[in-house]
């Protein structure tokens, strides 16, 4: 059986560093697979600006 952690991140602007992969790596060393990326939500000219990162892990 698998476990599921659902982690909201940035993909960034031109102002603002994204922390996508960072998230990435961070849940990686735990242990979590990346399963899918999902936007969750949009500017005004429908560009995704937030994502959710979703990660499996098998249950010990």
């Amino acid at each position: 059986m698998y476990e599921y952690k659902f982690v909201q991140t940035y993909l960034g602007s031109f102002f603002q560093e994204s922390t996508y992969r960072k998230t990435i790596e961070e849940y990686a060393k735990q242990g979590w697979r990346l399963v899918q990326v999902l936007p969750i939500a949009y500017n005004g000219h429908g560009k995704p600006t937030d994502y959710e990162i979703i990660f499996e892990r098998l249950l010990s």
